[in-house]
């Protein structure tokens, strides 16, 4: 007879109960949360076995479970649980706390996982531009000064050749770099131990990730299925538009990003195709960004009102959940208001809210693998493993 001895990790199960899965020891097995979640598979179907190894500690199991990060949470399974024991809850806390074990730099992972630490992540971004303005600041004269034809130029005090542009380069690559080390890291974990058997003929993953990205992240289509399950009875909106509208907004601006930066610094070499900034409102990629802007608010109006509108009975809302939503307003609030100011040339706080637009920005890019953001990486790399494996 071949004995199992598990080894619970009761710190595990509470700092999972203190990250937002409080009410998962309610949890008596009827599996309602598994019969209610549209998405779960019939071979593997979740959250029921999460929240078995949520309880009994086994945090191993729930870092090598591959099923945890393609709950959409939609909230079908908390709204529908006789206990009030809010699986969606306790999925999001779980998912929340392996940020932490898949990325270097434990110190952010801390500063991630608590309110406390948002002073720490506000103050590294907000010196490191402070002291750029100061110095050049001295050079210019001013702190606020005014371009050669009297316009506000903010080039003139954040000059993108040796400030904005070697700053967030290094701080994107470098967060690409990071996620990239915890996707592999997070593969790693889901493969088991030993040999896995794959029947019939399997594909390079480049051809999975591009399945991936066009059948759920382009389509959305996992949130239609969320929404066309169980009647719970409750009225919460669907989170399909503020989602694809985060998605194309971010779509959006990066291209518009990548065409200004191949103006700027291949203008230097082809005068024809040089972009210089700032644009006027009228030119095609100024548009483009002005729409990339809006549909950002309108993602983000419609994700903020959903939160807000979930029943604190069944649900419940994180530092990580707010902090994502609060960076994007912050974010794309000090960009439109700080162009307004200067279309506006009110010097002063056109340049004051320029220099919060910069630290909100790189808290977005620098803190990405440790925030929610990340998510979207990790969740592509789970789909795109059971894919590969022979899930759909």
């Amino acid at each position: 007879m071949v004995q199992y001895t598990l080894k619970p990790d009761m710190n595990f199960v509470q700092d999972l109960q203190e990250a937002g899965g409080n009410n998962l020891k309610r949890c008596f097995q009827c599996a309602t949360c598994s019969v209610a979640c549209p998405l779960a598979p019939t071979n593997a179907p979740y959250p029921r076995k999460e929240m078995v190894w949520a309880s009994w500690g086994l945090k191993d199991r729930l870092m090598r479970d591959a099923d945890l990060w393609l709950c959409h949470n939609c909230g079908n399974c908390s709204d529908l649980c006789p206990r009030g024991a809010r699986p969606a809850d306790m999925m999001a806390a779980a998912r929340d706390m392996i940020y932490k074990d898949l990325t270097t730099f434990s110190v952010v992972g801390k500063w991630m996982s608590k309110a406390s630490g948002l002073p720490w992540l506000f103050l590294v971004p907000a010196v490191i531009w402070f002291v750029i303005w100061a110095i050049r600041a001295v050079c210019k004269g001013s702190w606020f000064p005014r371009a050669a034809d009297g316009r506000i130029v903010f080039g003139e005090i954040f000059y993108g050749d040796y400030t904005i542009d070697p700053i967030f380069i290094i701080t994107f690559f470098g967060a690409c770099f990071i996620l990239y080390r915890g996707a592999r890291k997070l593969w790693e974990m889901f493969k088991p131990e030993g040999e896995l058997l794959v029947v019939g003929k399997q594909k390079f993953w480049i051809c999975y990730l591009v399945s991936v990205l066009m059948d759920e992240v382009v389509t959305h289509r996992k949130f239609d299925d969320c929404e066309d399950g169980p009647v719970t009875g409750k009225v919460v909106p669907n989170r399909k538009f503020g989602h694809a509208a985060l998605v194309y907004s971010f779509t959006i601006l990066a291209f518009v990003t990548a065409v200004v930066a191949l103006g700027h610094w291949g203008g230097k070499i082809i005068p024809t195709i040089e972009i210089q900034t700032p644009m006027p409102l009228t030119f095609p990629i100024k548009i483009l960004a002005n729409i990339g802007a809006l549909l950002l608010l309108c993602g983000l109006g419609a994700l903020t009102w959903r939160r807000l509108s979930l029943s604190r009975s069944n649900h419940a809302s994180g530092f990580y959940d707010w902090y994502l939503l609060g960076i994007l307003w912050l974010v794309a609030a000090t960009g439109i208001l700080s162009q307004y100011f200067r279309l506006a040339d009110a010097l002063q706080p056109a340049f004051v809210l320029y220099y919060f637009h910069l630290v909100f920005v790189w808290m977005l890019f620098a803190y990405l693998p440790w925030s929610k953001l990340g998510h979207f990486v990790y969740r592509t790399a789970a789909l795109v493993y059971v894919r590969m494996y022979g899930r759909s």
